[in-house]
Parts: C-alpha cells; structure tokens; sequence
C-alpha cells in the first residue's frame, strides 16, 4: 500500500480558499491516479477531483467543477488541491487516496487502496 498524509483544511468563511496537500510516500509513479474524496456524517464518500499519473488529465465531481483544482508536484511527491469559492456545503472530511489499478480509478472509492487519515475543511460564517 501507498503511505498518505493530508494536511491544509481548516475553518473557513463562504467564498474563502484552502489549499489541501497530500503527500504520497512511494511517489506518484507508484500509482496510476490520485483523488481527493470528502465525507460528511451520514452521508456517503464522495468523489471531489482525480489526477491521472500516466497522462496529463484530470477528472472533477460536479459539485466542485470551476472551483477545484487538483495538481501534483513530482518532484515533492504532492498532489494538491486548491478550493475556491468554497461554500457551507463544502464542509467535510477530505481524504486524499491512491489507486494501482489500470487506467486509474477515477472517482470510483472501490478502486482505491490507499488512504490517508482525512484532513476536515468547515466552511461558516
């Protein structure tokens, strides 16, 4: 398994930004995709942004497009993600996970192995 470590949530006005780290202890080429994943009690885990390791893409839930950006730096094994606009809505548990299999695993949580401990992200006036 892969070693994941978030950091950067916090407390938040509506309308503010945070910016989420995770580093991904084997290195990105150890994985084929890096996602961001966020769960609030009682709901399910949901998909927020993937990065792709064998090709230059990206994959985002809908609830977060032209919002979120999620980016890697290789050279500090780091995938981020840059939230903007956030909304109360926002406010969950964001988990930063990674994937071996083949193609990646997009924003299907069934395809990812690898789980950091979540970082939490309140979003309040």
């Amino acid at each position: 398994q892969v070693h994941l470590v978030e950091s950067g949530g916090g407390s938040v006005q509506p309308g503010g930004s945070l910016r989420l780290s995770c580093v991904v202890g084997e290195g990105p080429y150890s994985t084929t995709s890096v996602a961001w994943f966020r769960q609030t009690p009682g709901k399910e885990r949901e998909g927020v942004a993937v990065i792709f390791t064998d090709r230059v893409s990206t994959l985002y839930g809908d609830s977060v497009k032209g919002r979120f950006t999620i980016s890697r730096d290789n050279a500090k094994n780091t995938v981020y993600l840059q939230m903007n606009s956030l909304k109360p809505e926002d406010t969950a548990m964001y988990y930063c996970a990674a994937s071996r299999w083949f193609g990646g695993g997009g924003l299907d949580q069934k395809k990812y192995l690898s789980w950091g401990q979540g970082t939490q992200v309140t979003v309040s006036s």
